[in-house]
């Protein structure tokens, strides 16, 4: 029987705490940021393609950059990797309050900025979802990344409506808080320990070791599943790019009310995250992860079709609970499942997905806005999500059918956990005695 673990016994653990102050605070300016960058690019150009490039400028230097990213985050310290990121973000920051001091008045300087971010994030992303699991014991593992998840969604939520509300006093307040708040990042990170992992083993030169993560999670076919499941769903169903111009053109409110919108997503996120850190998922996990999926996908197509700003909200909101859903079994997933040498690497396979979805997502979704104009765009991106979640359940069958995650015991390494086997609801069926004598 699993001894229950009070919720917030993690934040007992210095470093952890440190690095989930760090990363909420890297979260929130990056959030702002985006609100900012998005509004001041549609203003100057009103065409939603260009709100499309801003995410495509992102992710065109990540894809490159991050396994190899990946392969650093299991040969170097985390933390130092983590904390340069961070410096680099805010020097981000910086450039963009120097040209808008500069009377900015072409888009192209901002797409540079949002490229040096981009190649920040491919360090920061497979090294921040690599470090959590060292930074807590095994048996609180999965409410620290529900409370860390948490954390991150009350970023979401608070950073667009408060970047929202600063650029009612113009992009430079919004980009002076952000750099601030990226200097306090950093400075919290440079506090931390060093923390205890197993680093990668020597191997030989040429480069295959990089590609050691996409091997892992080749011969996974339920992390494969879960991974690719997101990938897709969220790339056909990237929205929350086109909410500038659906706030402006089609709910007419401004950008406070473009704030809102933001927020909305981020407050189902964290209400689901918060509820899973006190009740976490420990059956019918794969059900669980389509069933968010559909929630996500069938909201993107009321978001669309809606024309009433609360009932837009109530959508968001049910868009952020579904893809928290998701986002909990993937990143618990791939983290108690992957030995900790490893563990760079294939977390910068899930950033690779992650990447795409997001920031592809957000050109594709620019992209067929011009085409077909953003409403149907959005409804278009809701019916594809539905599809792709239709397509996965049967394409991997070890997705859905799967009904626990491998178990991290009260003592075992995170290194250790190559051993642990993904369990099926069929595999609980044909061994009850074992459970009765609690050999789980």
């Amino acid at each position: 029987m699993t001894e229950s673990i009070p919720t917030f016994a993690m934040l007992r653990h210095r470093s952890f705490t440190l690095f989930l102050c760090a990363r909420f605070l890297a979260t929130l300016a990056v959030q702002m940021q985006s609100v900012a960058v998005g509004w001041q690019v549609y203003a100057m150009t009103s065409d939603p393609l260009d709100l499309g490039l801003v995410g495509l400028a992102q992710f065109a230097p990540f894809v490159p950059l991050v396994l190899v990213a990946g392969q650093v985050a299991d040969r170097f310290e985390r933390r130092r990797i983590i904390m340069l990121c961070y410096a680099v973000e805010m020097l981000c920051g910086l450039l963009l309050i120097g040209f808008t001091l500069t009377g900015l008045k072409v888009v192209w300087p901002v797409f540079l900025v949002m490229a040096l971010y981009g190649s920040a994030r491919a360090f920061m992303m497979p090294a921040s979802q690599a470090m959590v699991i060292n930074l807590v014991p095994a048996e609180t593992f999965s409410q620290a990344l529900a409370l860390h998840s948490s954390a991150f969604q009350v970023a979401v939520i608070s950073g667009p409506a408060l970047g929202g509300a600063l650029y009612l006093a113009g992009p430079l307040t919004v980009y002076g808080a952000v750099a601030a708040l990226l200097a306090v990042a950093s400075l919290l990170m440079l506090l931390m320990k060093k923390a205890p992992r197993k680093v990668a083993r020597a191997e030989p030169a040429g480069g295959f070791e990089v590609l050691e993560g996409l091997r892992f999670v080749r011969s996974r076919p339920a992390m494969l599943g879960a991974i690719s499941l997101d990938l897709f769903a969220v790339l056909f169903g990237g929205a929350t790019a086109l909410l500038p111009a659906y706030a402006s053109d089609i709910l007419q409110t401004g950008p406070t009310g473009l704030g809102l919108l933001r927020t909305a997503l981020g407050l189902g996120a964290a209400l689901t995250s918060l509820a899973l850190a006190f009740w976490p998922l420990r059956r019918r996990v794969g059900r669980w992860m389509f069933g968010g999926v559909i929630l996500y996908g069938a909201a993107t197509v009321v978001l669309g079709l809606s024309r009433n700003f609360a009932l837009s909200l109530a959508a968001l909101t049910l868009m952020g609970m579904g893809d928290m859903v998701s986002v909990y079994i993937r990143h618990m997933l791939v983290q108690v499942a992957t030995p900790d040498a490893i563990r760079g690497r294939v977390s910068a396979v899930n950033s690779v997905f992650i990447g795409a979805s997001n920031e592809l997502g957000e050109f594709e979704s620019g992209l067929t806005a011009v085409w077909f104009g953003v409403v149907p765009a959005v409804i278009l991106g809701g019916c594809a999500t539905l599809v792709v979640a239709l397509v996965w359940m049967l394409a991997f069958p070890a997705l859905r059918c799967m009904d626990e995650f491998p178990q991290l015991s009260r003592g075992q390494k995170a290194s250790d956990t190559e051993t642990s086997p993904l369990r099926s609801s069929k595999d609980r069926r044909r061994k009850p005695k074992q459970r009765q004598r609690g050999h789980e």
